[in-house]
């Protein structure tokens, strides 16, 4: 399904309540299956979310995960420390493509007993569950802190726990720290120290019922609404709070660079747009936010500003090479925009070009990161589905906020 976006109201207004955060619900789903006691509340209703809970509840040899990357990290170690279980784990083309080589041979070091079926490196991959033989592993530290999290989460149920030692310039630190909170939340004790994480054995622990946090990514998208938007504009989201433990969370820092101010609720976060935003290009790191590098990009062309964006060397391997979907698809609104490995450089844009077709490379943060220029122009998004990767109701979040959204076949 492809859809014509456009917003004829130019002063937003509107309330929205997201679904629980994807990152902290898969974790919880995880630790759960290891804990039966945990019960989960506001999970998120994203397919890789369904995928995941399908997959830890499945008795079947072939578990096939589709689009969904966490899904298949954090299974692989979860299968890979289930002794007597046996499965193939799969999941889509693209899936087949990403590679996980690092989290096999550290699980390898555990002792796993991981085969692949087609390519070195990549899924496939055949999996014999079986008892660690050691609690001590390391790992390179610079492509994906989910590598790092799989293995954490299943740390505390390892005879003698889990010490891990990081090698390189660590990823995505709030993401390890995200696990390592929920870890203490449900009775584990850890240490990061340096470049050395340690998890307590962990055999049992009390009942315990956990609230996901909505989800800071999603919310991205209605910060860059709020930036295109007119001054006055205010959108009201919930449930989120401003002790967060999602590394997306620094957007309410980033967007005042927008005009765009955060104003902390007891339950809900507001966004208003109080000033225009600055005309000097920004230059941020975001080595430990990565996935809301697209939206800030498109947000920065959609104001005329340029900007550079840095540690984005994660962003290759997601679910399309993002870095690259990037610079075809602004390119193609006007934008000149030149990428490397891990950055972005972007000029400002003095004008967008209207209607034109926004490819998304079966990518869900593609598609919500260029639906929020509709308040610019009108431009019509490919596959529109894909956001029920994360965010299903995306579109009808969307259409509260006035934007019209036009099937396309």
């Amino acid at each position: 399904m492809n859809l014509r976006i456009f917003n004829p109201q130019k002063l937003i207004k509107g309330n929205i309540k997201i679904t629980g955060s994807k990152s902290e619900s898969n974790r919880l789903l995880l630790l759960q299956a290891l804990y039966p006691d945990i019960a989960i509340e506001n999970l998120s209703n994203s397919d890789d979310s369904v995928v995941m809970q399908k997959a830890l509840t499945t008795d079947e040899e072939v578990v096939d995960i589709h689009h969904a990357g966490t899904a298949m990290r954090f299974l692989t170690a979860f299968f890979a420390t289930r002794p007597g279980r046996e499965v193939t784990l799969t999941g889509s083309k693209r899936m087949t493509e990403r590679p996980i080589k690092i989290l096999v041979d550290a699980l390898r070091q555990l002792g796993a007993d991981i085969t692949y079926t087609v390519n070195e490196g990549y899924p496939p991959l055949h999996i014999k569950g079986k008892q660690p033989e050691t609690n001590k592993v390391s790992l390179q530290a610079g492509v994906s802190s989910q590598y790092i999290s799989a293995l954490l989460l299943v740390g505390p149920t390892l005879p003698g726990g889990l010490e891990l030692t990081l090698e390189g310039k660590i990823t995505s630190v709030p993401y390890i720290k995200m696990t390592l909170a929920l870890l203490e939340e449900v009775g584990v004790t850890t240490a990061f120290e340096g470049q050395k994480i340690t998890v307590s054995h962990t055999p049992e622990i009390n009942p315990a019922t956990l609230t996901v946090e909505s989800d800071w990514s999603s919310a991205s998208y209605f910060y860059s609404i709020a930036a295109l938007a007119e001054e006055g504009a205010e959108i009201n989201l919930s449930a989120y709070k401003e002790s967060s433990l999602q590394g997306d969370s620094v957007l309410a820092e980033i967007y005042e660079q927008f005009g765009v101010n955060t104003v902390f609720k007891e339950n809900s976060i507001s966004l208003i747009k109080e000033s225009e935003a600055s005309s000097a290009p920004l230059v941020l790191d975001l080595s430990n936010a990565p996935d809301i590098a697209q939206t800030i990009a498109v947000t920065c062309f959609g104001l005329g500003r340029g900007c550079q964006l840095k540690g984005l060397h994660t962003l290759k391997i997601k679910e399309t090479d993002r870095l690259e979907a990037l610079r075809n698809e602004l390119t193609k609104l006007g934008a000149t925009i030149r990428v490397t490995d891990a950055e972005l450089f972007l000029e400002p844009a003095k004008t967008i070009k209207e209607n034109i077709s926004i490819s998304t490379y079966n990518d869900h943060r593609m598609a919500m990161a260029f639906a929020p220029l509709g308040l610019k122009v009108p431009l019509i998004v490919e596959d529109a589905g894909v956001v029920s990767k994360s965010y299903p109701d995306f579109w009808k979040d969307m259409e509260n906020l006035g934007y019209k959204t036009e099937g396309r076949g």
